[in-house]
């Protein structure tokens, strides 16, 4: 069975976007994004790569579940299918237009569930906040790109989820000297319980 991995920016007082939406105040430039590009490629959108010239070695991703409101700023720019090399599932309440290789799925539980039970690499949950909170339940990983800035305000980690702890283990802390931290955590499992 294969993990969900909720890879995903964040200020370090926890939002992974400002009150609009924006994220222009995480740092994309430093010594951090030597390592993205190198062990992340997998998650950088194709207009990115093709300007950087690279290519997905799908070797960290195959797969991509996404919130609307993560989708629409790209649709709004013209970019249908931001993660071609990747199959791409977006959640959403409401029918939306989706390009021809992009997923709709009204219930992510049950869609994530079923692409545990598939063979492949790691599922990507690349945001927003709401759809994390409603899959809490399922995340195995955190990997939190941690920018060295403060929101004061925005759209929380998890969004609005109802309380239900979720005990994660940390694994790996990488700062870097843009101030950017690479953590990595593992969903606590109960002693004697395997993965799920």
């Amino acid at each position: 069975m294969r993990e969900l991995v909720y890879y995903v920016a964040s200020s370090i007082d926890g939002f992974i976007a400002d009150p609009s939406g924006g994220y222009d105040a995480f740092p994309v430039e430093g010594d951090h994004m030597a390592t993205l590009l190198e062990e992340y490629t997998d998650a950088f959108p194709a207009h990115v790569l093709d300007l950087l010239g690279l290519k997905a070695p799908g070797t960290t991703f195959d797969t991509v579940i996404m919130g609307w409101n993560t989708l629409r700023p790209a649709v709004e720019i013209g970019i249908d299918s931001p993660y071609p090399h990747l199959r791409q599932f977006v959640a959403s309440r409401s029918e939306r237009y989706v390009a021809d290789d992009v997923t709709l799925v009204d219930d992510p539980v049950r869609c994530v569930r079923e692409l545990k039970a598939e063979e492949g690499l790691p599922i990507w949950l690349c945001g927003g906040g709401d759809l994390a909170g409603a899959l809490l339940g399922e995340i195995d990983r955190l990997i939190l790109k941690r920018n060295p800035v403060a929101f004061g305000a925005g759209i929380p980690l998890f969004g609005d989820a109802a309380y239900s702890p979720v005990s994660f283990l940390p694994t790996n802390t990488r700062r870097f000297e843009s101030g950017v931290m690479i953590e990595e955590l593992v969903r606590e499992r109960p002693r004697g319980a395997g993965v799920a």
